[in-house]
């Protein structure tokens, strides 16, 4: 069923609500089309590179004391393997980007504020890995300490969260963007980035 105004006015949701998840809903789906833009444009390169591969082997075997021409070869070769490696670790980082926003999703953290931790949370992500199921190895204790680091940006009916407009003040003064992923501390970090969220908007 296409997720429309008339179907999620029909569940009883405010206009204004509705408003929030058709345009979550468009940027989802316009990023994913240019994902899948990219995905074609990466398979088109490999094939071109596969066929020319292919061509300089059936020359090989028709030229086999031609060294010059089998250096050539190598190199290729060589940026083949380099380039296919490339790609699969896109996509190997598409994937555990696409994990960790389905953790935030699932600890309940804003959708308004899952690409910006994202951003933040790069040796996190990194660090992901998956089992022979393809699930994520330590889901549990990921998206408890989710809660834990962005519990201010988790969204709890009939609670009223922090005011992400009004971030919380740093003791110490204001902290610049720099400053902030110059700490070392994991921990120390991201509660930070929690407390400064408008510099990573």
């Amino acid at each position: 069923m296409a997720l429309t105004r008339k179907f999620l006015t029909a569940l009883g949701i405010e206009s204004e609500k509705v408003d929030e998840i058709i345009d979550a809903h468009v940027a989802t789906v316009d990023a994913l089309k240019e994902q899948i833009a990219q995905a074609k444009d990466d398979v088109d390169e490999l094939a071109k590179a596969k066929a020319k591969i292919e061509e300089l082997t059936k020359q090989i075997d028709e030229n086999k004391s031609d060294e010059v021409f089998k250096v050539k070869y190598e190199a290729l070769k060589e940026e083949f393997k380099s380039y296919k490696s490339d790609i699969e670790a896109k996509a190997t980082r598409e994937t555990k980007v696409n994990a960790y926003r389905k953790l935030l999703e699932s600890a309940g953290v804003s959708e308004k504020r899952i690409d910006s931790i994202v951003k933040v949370s790069g040796d996190i992500v990194d660090g992901i890995k998956f089992d022979a199921e393809n699930n994520v190895v330590g889901a549990d204790e990921l998206t408890e300490g989710i809660k834990t680091e962005w519990a201010d940006f988790i969204v709890t009916e009939g609670i009223k969260g922090a005011d992400v407009a009004k971030p919380p003040k740093v003791v110490d003064g204001k902290k610049s963007k720099e400053d902030i992923l110059a700490i070392k501390d994991t921990t120390e970090r991201q509660r930070a980035i929690a407390e400064n969220l408008d510099l990573f908007n």
